[in-house]
């Protein structure tokens, strides 16, 4: 949970012009924080922590590029923020190549171990995956950060990780935000040796403002240096995180962690009121960003107005319908039973929108019809150059399985939990299998001059993400349509208030949104409740300008957008 909730922050009604209100339009739009854009005419980086923003920063300025930057920034967070990222965790990338003037995708999420069967989770009388050693998948982030460096950096993986290792071995004062996060995880990292003697230094979690050290993270980061990630994939460290694996009863072997490699994919889209939005493929959760999208743009959604009732109804309406396909079809790449442009045909489209009565909610959501006739952190970093980088590495749950490999500082993910047990699922568990997964960085293109129908041609625009679970598709498309409808800067877009619908029809709103607002959706049938800060994510963008770039961090989180 986060030690700051909104009773505790500064709220403020920013007045949005809307052209002829009905009574049903929202007229203010209620946000969570008074933050200005940030404006900067070279480079510009916004992270969730200040000290992964600034050491972003500073490889920008001494020389480096977006890609240099993002993981360098990357690294120092999974020092400063350690429940939520580091190299135990997976990572997805969209990068902005300048020179060559196109997106391109990086999946680098781990696979399910070769131990890992259905059959012995059965055999151990598992009926469902549960948080532990068994998650444990590997973990593919830090091939990720070697292979964006190797293929569009400047920069080695050894300096990438100077930064951090210099936090990690003289420390840092604990940002509030996730001094809160880190003690609502103390009962799980006592239960674990090296969890317990990493992250709970005197027994306790450090509170804000106090000191925290990591130095066999630091010892950790310099063997990485030193060895480069083969020491992961194989090597020395690989070795040492497998033993103890095996030991408490996990599935991974030193052969799985030899034949991990990132994917570079195809990225995804689909246009949304003239503009085209940007996903990784499957095996995350992205293409549910695209589905709503294209549910929701034929409604008037502006002439409901923002956080309305009505308009609040459609969006959870069609998040239901996209994140049911998602449970059916969403899975590894090479498992898939319908492959995502189906999904996001006319014809599936049109029949997922028919499901949307305007009157009540579902309250039983079924996937589309096969055939008719996801702790994490996200971090975005655009250079001089015109390179842009959206990025995210995670954990999943906030220090992953709670199992840290005594000596080297970091907690290993337990992404396994995205499998499902049921059988005959893209996503059905399996060995060398990946999981599917939350993450999913995001971009917006503009039409230009050379514009195809595919996409191929067009202007970069904007990199954005929002971190948290099963929120960040739902965050996705309240961001876009924020901004892209009701022409909201790239901060108000983040300010105002969020939803989030979690299962049947139990749906999780912040405070700003007004109790008048929630007795109707109530009326329409959603099981509506108010809650913290933290369960609604934490977004970070930048947009390109024709000189420069204009970005915002989420003030849910510690951290902010700085440019030179």
């Amino acid at each position: 949970m986060m030690s700051c909730s909104f009773a505790r922050r500064r709220f403020f009604t920013l007045g949005l012009l809307l052209s002829a209100p009905s009574p049903l339009v929202a007229q203010h739009v209620a946000t969570v924080a008074g933050r200005s854009p940030v404006y900067a005419p070279n480079g510009v980086a916004a992270t969730s922590q200040p000290l992964a923003t600034s050491a972003a920063l500073d490889v920008l300025q001494h020389g480096g590029n977006a890609i240099d930057a993002a993981v360098t920034a990357a690294a120092v967070l999974g020092v400063v923020e350690p429940m939520m990222t580091g190299v135990g965790g997976d990572m997805f990338a969209l990068v902005w190549v300048a020179k060559e003037h196109r997106l391109v995708a990086l999946n680098a999420s781990g696979r399910a171990g070769a131990l890992m069967t259905r059959e012995e989770l059965v055999r151990r009388g598992r009926t469902r995956i549960v948080r532990g050693i068994e998650t444990v998948t590997v973990p593919g982030a830090l091939a990720g950060w070697d292979a964006l460096l190797t293929k569009y950096g400047t920069m080695t993986i050894a300096q990438a990780v100077q930064p951090a290792i210099k936090y990690a071995e003289n420390g840092f004062p604990v940002t509030p935000v996730i001094a809160g996060d880190w003690a609502g995880q103390q009962r799980i990292l006592a239960m674990d040796e090296g969890a317990k003697a990493t992250f709970l230094p005197n027994g306790a979690p450090p509170k804000a403002g106090e000191w925290f050290r990591n130095p066999d993270l630091a010892a950790t980061l310099r063997q990485i240096a030193k060895e480069g990630s083969g020491t992961l994939y194989g090597g020395a460290l690989g070795q040492k995180l497998v033993a103890r694996i095996q030991k408490l009863g996990g599935f991974l072997t030193i052969d799985d962690l030899k034949k991990n490699q990132p994917t570079w994919v195809t990225p995804i889209s689909t246009t949304f009121k003239g503009y085209r939005v940007w996903e990784l493929p499957p095996n995350n959760q992205g293409i549910a960003t695209l589905e709503m999208l294209r549910i929701l743009d034929p409604y008037d959604l502006k002439s409901m107005g923002h956080n309305s009732a009505p308009y609040l109804h459609h969006l959870i309406e069609a998040k239901k319908l996209a994140y049911a396909d998602l449970a059916k079809y969403v899975g590894d790449a090479d498992h898939l039973t319908i492959p995502p442009s189906r999904m996001l045909s006319d014809e599936f489209i049109a029949e997922r929108r028919s499901h949307i009565d305007a009157t009540k909610a579902q309250v039983r959501t079924e996937p589309g019809p096969e055939r008719t006739a996801s702790e994490t952190i996200y971090l975005t970093v655009a250079d001089k150059d015109g390179n842009m980088v959206s990025f995210i590495n995670s954990l999943f749950d906030e220090f992953g399985s709670g199992i840290v490999v005594p000596g080297t500082g970091f907690a290993l993910h337990d992404r396994g939990l995205g499998f499902t047990m049921d059988l005959g699922l893209p996503n059905t568990v399996a060995p060398g299998k990946r999981p599917f997964h939350t993450l999913i960085p995001a971009f917006v293109t503009k039409p230009g001059a050379t514009s195809a129908a595919d996409g191929t041609g067009d202007e970069p625009y904007m990199s954005f993400g929002l971190m948290g679970g099963g929120m960040q598709a739902q965050g996705h498309a309240q961001f876009i349509i924020n901004m892209l409808v009701f022409g909201m800067n790239i901060q108000e877009a983040m300010d105002v208030g969020r939803f989030r619908h979690e299962s049947g029809t139990r749906v999780i709103v912040e405070s700003v949104i007004p109790d008048s607002v929630i007795a109707q959706l109530k009326a329409l049938g959603h099981d509506v409740s108010v809650a913290k800060a933290s369960q609604f994510g934490g977004s970070q963008a930048i947009i390109k300008l024709a000189k420069g770039y204009v970005a915002g961090s989420d003030p849910r989180k510690d951290g902010h957008a700085a440019g030179y």
